[in-house]
């Protein structure tokens, strides 16, 4: 059965990998903008990449990875 995709970019990185990738500012701005985006959530995705969301967006995705492993809120 094939693993399902999640995390940053829909690629289904590893839990560790996500969680780094989720812990550095800038690679959580530019990658979470993306995957809100690519998931369809095309306002969110640009709030976050304009930089208005980003802090909040920021915290979201550490706290979503560590508890669900993949990105939850608004993508």
């Amino acid at each position: 059965m094939a693993k399902k995709s999640g995390g940053y970019l829909n690629m289904g990185l590893g839990f560790i990998i996500d969680l780094i990738l989720a812990i550095i500012p800038f690679t959580s701005w530019i990658l979470g903008g993306i995957t809100r985006i690519q998931r369809g959530h095309l306002i969110a995705g640009i709030l976050q990449l304009l930089g208005i969301g980003a802090i909040i967006f920021y915290i979201i995705d550490i706290i979503t990875v560590v508890t669900k492993k993949d990105l939850t809120f608004f993508a």
